[in-house]
């Protein structure tokens, strides 16, 4: 059998797994949409009741997609299109094209998918993330998310001032760390927020901000001490901040299993917050969530255990 991962090489989270994969005496392939149509080729035959979906690298042989039993939808790159394919309208229809097509192939393929790509985008949707949450007992934060300013405002007025904002998705090219609104910027933010909604949240105080890495029924919890940070409000900013590993309640770690379940995840990275109280509260889940990193402060054994649950399937 061979798991397939998609991402790039340029990702120190495949190199990782594809490692573990390896010296699990496991066939694996790195599959790069960027690579396409440049140097892949793509066809999917329907001949006598049996089918075939190949994958060619001219000149560096093929991969057979009906041997692939498991695949990790890890970071997909954009289709790498020739810059001699100018007319935007050409442009639009072969990216449609493709994107129709793989992404046929991948509903098509009988293979365990970690994660299956239309839940993996279903599940990257905070609103949906935090109704889904707050259905199932998680305590939320305090949350507007809106694109009218008279809305902010008064949701600033309820929570007296006390919110924080973020995006709904982080670009490569525009990204912000999760900030407090401060009473300046409330003034000079109306014509930001009609022009594309944000999220309010009430800041949550808290001693601890968690990262619960979940794989299957495996959870993977890592907590940062927020009381020698300079800057609680969003621990990435914080050079010295250090995970530790930390034991969830079976009550919470029950909910965010379910959670994941009717995500359709198997693999899930959730921010939690610990209050002083000892409540913990859902912020979000990223679907292809970063791992390393926690793994290297802990020691726990997050990249075996994905690369386990791949050769698994």
């Amino acid at each position: 059998m061979t798991v397939l991962i998609v991402s790039s090489l340029a990702d120190p989270h495949a190199q990782a797994v594809m490692a573990a994969l390896a010296e699990r005496g496991t066939r694996v392939e790195l599959l790069d949409l960027a690579e396409y149509p440049g140097k892949l080729a793509l066809t999917m035959a329907f001949t006598g009741g049996e089918r075939r979906f190949q994958l060619r690298r001219p000149g560096q042989g093929q991969l057979d997609l009906t041997d692939v039993r498991a695949v990790w939808w890890r970071r997909p790159a954009a289709f790498g299109l020739p810059d001699t394919l100018r007319d935007p309208a050409h442009r639009r229809l072969a990216l449609s094209e493709s994107h129709t097509a793989f992404h046929g192939l991948f509903e098509a393929m009988d293979a365990l998918w970690i994660n299956p790509p239309a839940r993996n985008s279903s599940a990257a949707h905070k609103p949906y993330q935090l109704a889904l949450a707050q259905r199932l007992g998680l305590e939320i934060p305090q949350t507007v998310m809106t694109s009218d300013p008279e809305e902010a405002r008064e949701f600033w007025r309820v929570c007296d001032g006390n919110v924080i904002y973020k995006q709904f998705i982080a670009l490569p090219e525009a990204w912000w760390e999760t900030r407090r609104l401060r009473q300046a910027e409330t003034k000079i933010a109306d014509a930001a927020i009609r022009l594309a909604p944000v999220i309010f949240q009430r800041h949550v105080a808290a001693v601890a901000d968690l990262r619960v890495t979940i794989i299957g029924d495996e959870i993977f919890a890592a907590a940062v001490d927020l009381s020698d940070l300079s800057y609680d409000v969003d621990v990435r900013l914080n050079l010295n901040a250090r995970l530790v590993a930390h034991d969830l309640p079976e009550d919470v770690a029950a909910m965010l299993r379910t959670l994941m379940q009717h995500l359709g995840l198997l693999y899930g990275a959730i921010d939690l917050r610990l209050t002083e109280d000892g409540r913990y509260v859902f912020l979000e889940i990223n679907p292809a969530g970063q791992f390393l990193y926690v793994e290297q402060q802990t020691g726990q054994p997050i990249t075996a255990a994905l690369a386990a649950r791949l050769a698994a399937a």
